[in-house]
């Protein structure tokens, strides 16, 4: 179960946008996280109670009343111009499965992967065999957990100290690679302290600032989240 948090969505994914088809309790946290972070949300259901719910919560989202198995809808409403698509609805199983599919196979789709619910191995079987990139068995905090995911893919761990303050545990973002501690002085470009940086079974708490960080090693901050969210996202 811990491995599809590790991929990260394919390039230029982020950019074409996310849609989200299905929101109930998952998909509307999916949609509120990837919201909170600026991204670009077309959200469909094919109830008018679910989208209704929905904009109340977020009332300046892009959300659609749309026939989820139905090809030619899914276009017209935009689903198939975005690079990620979320279908987060587990029922009725062959409705995820055919939105899977038709995100995947139709004709002029720019859809770059898909991630679907699962309610049971044999839905998983089925969603992976019509094309799924990723399928996923998912709670509400998942489907936060998998919004912040589609936004910062380096990001590994995140604890919240309180309602402003967090912890988070990246990957060393590109930009970070090959310079050290001190040529990046991260407390004064970022407004975050470093706690702890090096390889993943064996980070150095309270590195030096002549650390140089490295490819696919981990860095440990702590800072306001809206300063974390400011560091590079790959």
């Amino acid at each position: 179960m811990k491995e599809w948090w590790n991929w990260s969505p394919l390039q230029g994914s982020e950019r074409l946008g996310f849609a989200v088809i299905g929101v109930g309790r998952f998909g509307s946290a999916v949609c509120r996280e990837l919201i909170q972070n600026g991204a670009d949300v077309l959200a469909v259901d094919r109830s008018s109670r679910a989208v209704d719910e929905l904009r109340q919560l977020e009332p300046a989202i892009e959300a659609r009343v749309v026939d989820c198995t139905d090809e030619e809808s899914l276009r017209e409403a935009g689903v198939l111009e975005m690079g990620t698509v979320v279908v987060a609805m587990s029922e009725p199983i062959e409705a995820s499965i055919t939105a899977t599919l038709i995100a995947k196979d139709s004709d002029g789709s720019r859809v770059q992967q898909v991630i679907a619910r699962a309610t049971s191995d044999l839905h998983e079987k089925m969603l992976k065999r019509v094309g799924a990139d990723r399928v996923i068995f998912p709670s509400r905090m998942q489907g936060e957990r998998l919004g912040r995911e589609l936004i910062r893919p380096n990001l590994m761990e995140r604890l919240k100290l309180d309602e402003t303050h967090g912890i988070e545990e990246i990957k060393v973002p590109e930009p970070f690679v090959g310079q050290s501690l001190r040529d990046l002085n991260l407390r004064k470009n970022f407004r975050v302290n470093v706690l702890a940086a090096g390889p993943q079974r064996s980070l150095m708490v309270n590195p030096p600032a002549s650390h140089v960080l490295e490819q696919g090693h981990l860095l440990v901050v702590m800072g306001l989240m809206e300063d974390l969210q400011k560091l590079p996202r790959t």
